[in-house]
């Protein structure tokens, strides 16, 4: 203990020095707690968006996801999957439980005068709101029957509710959908943000309906199947295939010309990609620690050449190498320790603040405050062992004249 009390008597003394030496250190713990926990919060937020499907579902579509330029390219070519593939699904999959097939626009809403453009409009059959997790709030979703009518009902995300209805019960009030009036029969439950984007800027329309006022079914669709068990559902994959395969005649030897998506392979995927982006910024955010790590071992040979003279008379009154050594080596750690805690506090701080500012899930984990004291622990150790050593191997004698 009395050579961690002389340590930190030595940094206190010279205040300046010992706070400059800490900005390094400061700088880059806060980055790296600042990416890991955004890139946490937004795997989080994937996660969670993903796996509101639940375990039994996949989605169906031509361009689910694309990893490369060259890929987006040849995924747009594809031919669109459409309402006669839908309904063959529906014929021949024995183990499909439920199968929903939608499509969207973007449109501009008018409710009087009030206006709300770039609006997400979703054509979507009545079974829909069974295979996601889509909560009502007030009202109802769409019935077979709007379906089959082509009836003109809209049911509206919590954005809609609050632009044009705040204090107002919307059930039965008239919307128009690019200049079509449309009945609010529902009004879904807040989803809240991902990624500063609401998720409840949107409003769903029967299918049918939808194709009446977009024109003909030339529009692609989307698929969400849900298999009649999670045991079923590679089975039920499998059956999908097939029948896609079939009706778009392609050969046993190609691959597939369309998408199967389930939450787990989503978020593989997901993963994969971020990893690369992980790693790099991560990466980037070291140099700055390898800088403040050189920062402090300057600084601690400049402290041992001053401080030889301190060094002979300890040696002279008995200290040995081993004491002069955890001394300044305690130094070094105590410097880059207490730029840790900074650094993750000010990491927290600003993850905190990024929230507030862009709505975006972003949690501070255990994992990088770990991460945090980890590096700043390692860099004290690394940067600090050499002018430690070098100031327990001085001369007593030599020391004691140097002045």
């Amino acid at each position: 203990m009395s050579i961690l009390r002389i340590a930190y008597e030595a940094l206190i003394s010279n205040k300046l020095r010992s706070g400059l030496t800490l900005l390094g250190i400061i700088f880059g713990v806060t980055s790296v707690m600042t990416i890991m926990s955004a890139l946490e919060g937004m795997t989080g937020a994937i996660e969670e968006e993903l796996n509101s499907l639940g375990p039994s579902t996949f989605m169906v579509g031509t361009l689910m996801i694309a990893t490369s330029h060259e890929e987006f390219m040849d995924k747009i070519k594809r031919k669109p999957i459409e309402m006669d593939d839908y309904e063959a699904i529906v014929a021949q999959c024995a183990t499909c439980d439920k199968v929903s097939p939608r499509t969207y626009s973007s449109s501009e809403l008018k409710y009087g005068s009030a206006r709300m453009r770039d609006v997400g409009i979703m054509g979507g059959t009545h079974n829909f709101i069974d295979i996601v997790d889509f909560s009502v709030a007030q009202g109802r979703f769409h019935s077979s029957e709007d379906d089959f009518y082509r009836r003109r009902v809209a049911f509206i995300g919590d954005d809609v509710r609050e632009e044009f209805f705040s204090g107002v019960d919307p059930l039965g009030k008239d919307i128009k959908i690019d200049g079509i009036k449309y009945t609010v029969i529902g009004v879904a439950k807040a989803q809240g943000s991902a990624f500063g984007e609401s998720q409840d800027k949107w409003v769903i329309i029967p299918l049918s309906t939808f194709y009446g006022q977009y024109g003909p079914r030339q529009r692609g669709l989307n698929l969400v199947v849900k298999a009649n068990s999670v045991e079923n559902l590679e089975y039920t994959m499998d059956e999908v295939r097939m029948v896609l395969r079939t009706r778009r005649n392609v050969p046993y030897d190609q691959p597939d010309d369309f998408d199967m998506l389930t939450a787990e392979s989503a978020l593989d995927i997901f993963n994969q990609l971020t990893a690369i982006f992980r790693m790099s910024l991560i990466g980037i955010s070291s140099i700055s620690l390898v800088v403040g790590g050189i920062v402090v071992m300057n600084i601690m040979m400049v402290s041992v050449t001053e401080r030889r003279r301190e060094i002979g008379i300890r040696r002279s009154l008995g200290a040995r190498r081993s004491h002069i050594l955890l001394q300044f080596l305690y130094e070094a750690l105590l410097l880059t320790m207490t730029g840790g805690v900074i650094g993750i506090i000010l990491g927290f701080i600003i993850a905190k603040s990024l929230v507030a500012m862009i709505d975006m899930q972003i949690s501070p984990s255990t994992l990088a405050i770990c991460a945090g004291l980890f590096i700043s622990t390692g860099t004290g150790l690394i940067f600090g062992i050499y002018p430690a050593m070098k100031a327990s191997r001085l001369d007593p004698v030599k020391a004691l004249s140097y002045e």
